[in-house]
């Protein structure tokens, strides 16, 4: 197969089906661009739209995005997940106005170097940007690739992973490079989809090895299976004579990272007592919640939730920087991991 049918009919597909009002296509600088594509790692594009339009207001510039401070930025990413993201683009910003000027750096080298950026990601952003000749392999032209030429193995292996970037290598045109990397994640992302894919409208029908085998569903190979371990955490609603709940940061690494949530609580330790050890307050009563689930890609989440009423509190010990009396009436603009979210809603409803 050579690259010319392969981008070919791809391109002419792209110019009569494509997309090409998506936020980001819209003025598409670098940064535009950058924000777009570690957004949409992860994560699907009508998901993505309200997120990146809000984001983009309130940070129109690298120059806003690495002053602001990050409790601000994980504020406007709370709900989209994966907030390493988020974290890694607020590095990455004032890198960019410290050692490049405020420019995103148009070198593929030092742009991949970047906090969250990476080998494919880079490739994006030239192509889109500038019409670099960079190939990308996120999930839709993996799922591309894998199924025209019926590439056996998980990606995740060294050997199949060089196939897929051969071949992205391969197809990726020497002209028209940003429409044709827009091509083929539109593709992707709309008739070569994971389930049900429209194969009668495909442009390489013709050329796909898993069409003409019948296995268009065996790929790509997934990841070999194994039972997610699952994990428990228990967790204090601690709610003032005000009702409001007390927040703590979390550590920057970790899940939930630089986010705020509430104080977890040791699974042999009685909650009164710790509550009066560690936190200097006395709690009137206690109320079980239910078990609320959160599952991360490697692991489930058990959450167990303990609703108390403060009685009283040392207010000294209590004001520290990593702490919060959060309102849900009036809320501060932090960010909040999504089950954190619920419970605050559901807490907000119980007493209303």
């Amino acid at each position: 197969m050579s690259t010319d049918s392969f981008s070919g009919k791809l391109l002419a597909w792209f110019n009569c089906h494509g997309r090409t009002d998506l936020p980001w296509q819209i003025n598409p600088t670098a940064y535009r661009v950058w924000v777009s594509e570690i957004m949409l790692q992860q994560t699907q594009v009508a998901t993505v739209i309200p997120y990146y339009q809000k984001f983009m207001t309130r940070f129109p510039q690298v120059e806003a995005l690495a002053a602001a401070p990050l409790d601000d930025v994980l504020h406007f990413w709370s709900g989209l997940g994966y907030y390493a993201r988020a974290r890694n683009l607020h590095r990455a910003a004032g890198i960019v106005c410290r050692d490049h000027q405020g420019e995103l750096p148009m070198q593929f080298t030092a742009l991949a170097a970047l906090p969250g950026i990476g080998r494919s990601t880079a490739g994006a952003i030239l192509a889109l940007s500038s019409g670099q000749r960079y190939p990308i392999l996120d999930g839709n032209v993996k799922r591309v690739l894998s199924r025209v030429h019926a590439l056996a193995g998980w990606y995740g292996n060294a050997a199949v992973s060089k196939q897929f970037w051969d071949l992205a290598e391969r197809h990726t045109p020497p002209h028209d490079v940003a429409a044709y990397t827009q091509a083929i994640m539109d593709l992707g992302a709309t008739l070569c989809t994971r389930h049900r894919p429209a194969c009668a409208r495909c442009p390489l029908q013709a050329q796909c090895a898993a069409f003409r085998s019948g296995t268009v569903a065996d790929f790509p190979e997934s990841k070999p299976r194994r039972a997610l371990p699952v994990r428990e955490l228990r967790v204090l609603l601690l709610r003032d004579a005000a009702g409001a709940v007390l927040l703590q940061r979390r550590p920057p690494v970790g899940i939930w990272g630089g986010l705020w949530s509430f104080p977890e609580l040791p699974d042999d330790r009685d909650a009164q007592q710790w509550c009066r050890t560690q936190l200097h307050c006395r709690v009137r009563t206690i109320e079980e919640w239910p078990v609320l689930r959160h599952t991360f890609t490697h692991f489930h989440l058990d959450l167990r939730p303990l609703v108390a009423r403060i009685e009283n509190f040392d207010s000294v010990v209590m004001e520290q920087a990593d702490q919060v009396w959060y309102n849900s009436a009036q809320p501060d603009r932090i960010g909040l991991a999504a089950p954190v979210a619920r419970l605050l809603a559901r807490l907000q409803t119980v007493t209303a």
